[in-house]
Formats: structure tokens, C-alpha cells, sequence
């Protein structure tokens, strides 16, 4: 699980897009705190080290105490919006978080021991269909990432939900199906041989049909 991280902010008086491109010029990043059955609270932050933050990665999973001005606010990441050419952070939404609670989460899947996959040993390809998966997770225990474990893998085998094992109080979002998080596909010179085999094993059939057709008729 990340550790909370503290963060300074100061509370904004002026809101909107002048006031926004102002701050940003100032060498600091408009952001809001919102939820909790409480008022928005318009904020700026340094540039520099949100940029550092987000950079850093698991920026969205990382539950921050934010000093507003003396004021100590909880609050999980929701959302970064960023320059569309230089790409660097120009807003961010933080969801206050109320102790006791649950959130659905975003987390990242990690995977280990390909070396005990039997597929990927024979020269098979890891598919990953979900890198992240979604999660109801308690706002003291967000997991930083999700292990699934390739051991016994084979190719054509696939890895379900239902075979990671979700630290104590993480649920899937998804509940109505056993979702697939990753397959180990067979390799390109396998398929090869595989094709062959299909197509000897049809073209004997068909061989066979037609002697059989052949001794109906005579």
C-alpha cells in the first residue's frame, strides 16, 4: 500500500480561467478538493513538484494529506489534466476522503514468475488484456498494485480474477463474470506447425472420403 504523502497547497480566492492561466503563469497548478459532503475547496499547488509526482508514477492510487493553510485535508487524486502539447500537469481534482470509507480504485496489475510459466517457456506470448483493474478499496488501504502470478500458465491457458489473490478488503468493481486479466498465446512458429498438422490432418480426411467414394461405387 502507498504511504500517505504530504502536500503543501494555499486556498485560492479567484476561480475561473483568468484567474487559472494566472496561476499557472505564477509558476503554480489550479487544483480543487471536492466530496465529503463539504464545499469545494479551490487550492494551488507548486508546479514543479506535482509534475515530479505524477511523473513518479501511482500518482492516482497515492492518498495525500493536503496543508491548506494550516488545514490538514485527506484527499485521493481523481484526476490530472494535461497540457495537450508539453504534457504536463495544468489541473488536478482531489476527492476528500471521510475515514471508514470505500472507493473504486484504479490499480495497476504486476506479473511475476513468467520464468514458472510453462507456455511462456515454450516461446508463448503474454497477453494482457487488463493492465489495471478496477477495485473497491477502504481509503486507508489502497494497494500501490495488483500481483497476478503466472506460475503453471500454459499456452491457450488464461489468467481469470478469480485466480489473484486481492489484499484483505479489495473487491473487483466488476462482479457478474469471472473477467479474463491475461492469456499466454502460442507463438507465431508454433501456430505454424500447428496450421500444418490441421491442414495434413484435412487433406487426409479428405483422401480417405474419396477411396471411400471410390469403393461405394465400384
Amino acid at each position: 500500500m502507498n504511504a500517505t504523502v504530504s502536500l503543501k497547497a494555499t486556498a485560492r480566492e479567484r476561480v475561473g480561467k483568468g484567474a487559472a492561466r494566472a496561476e499557472r503563469r505564477a509558476g503554480r497548478i489550479p487544483a480543487v478538493i471536492y466530496g465529503g459532503k463539504e464545499p469545494a475547496t479551490p487550492i494551488t499547488l507548486d508546479h514543479k513538484e506535482i509534475a515530479l509526482k505524477v511523473r513518479s508514477g501511482h500518482f492516482l492510487t497515492t492518498v495525500f494529506e493536503i496543508d491548506v493553510d494550516g488545514k490538514s485535508i485527506r484527499a485521493l487524486p481523481r484526476d490530472v489534466q494535461l497540457d495537450p502539447v508539453k504534457d504536463f500537469p495544468v489541473h488536478v481534482d482531489f476527492l476528500r476522503l471521510t475515514k471508514g470509507a470505500s472507493i473504486a480504485v484504479e490499480i495497476p496489475v504486476v506479473f511475476e514468475n513468467e520464468e514458472n510459466s510453462p507456455g511462456i517457456k515454450r516461446g508463448g506470448v503474454l497477453n494482457i488484456v487488463r493492465h489495471e483493474i478496477e477495485v473497491n478499496a477502504p481509503v486507508d488501504a489502497i494497494p500501490d498494485q495488483i500481483v497476478a502470478d503466472l506460475t503453471g500458465l500454459d499456452v491457450g491457458d488464461s489468467l481469470h480474477i478469480s485466480a489473484i489473490k486481492l489484499p484483505d478488503g479489495v473487491t473487483p468493481t466488476i462482479t457478474d463474470r469471472d473477467f479474463t486479466v491475461a492469456t499466454v498465446a502460442a507463438p507465431a512458429a508454433l501456430k505454424s506447425e500447428e496450421d500444418e498438422a490441421a491442414e495434413a490432418a484435412e487433406e487426409g480426411e479428405a483422401e480417405e472420403a474419396r477411396a471411400a467414394e471410390g469403393d461405394t461405387e465400384e
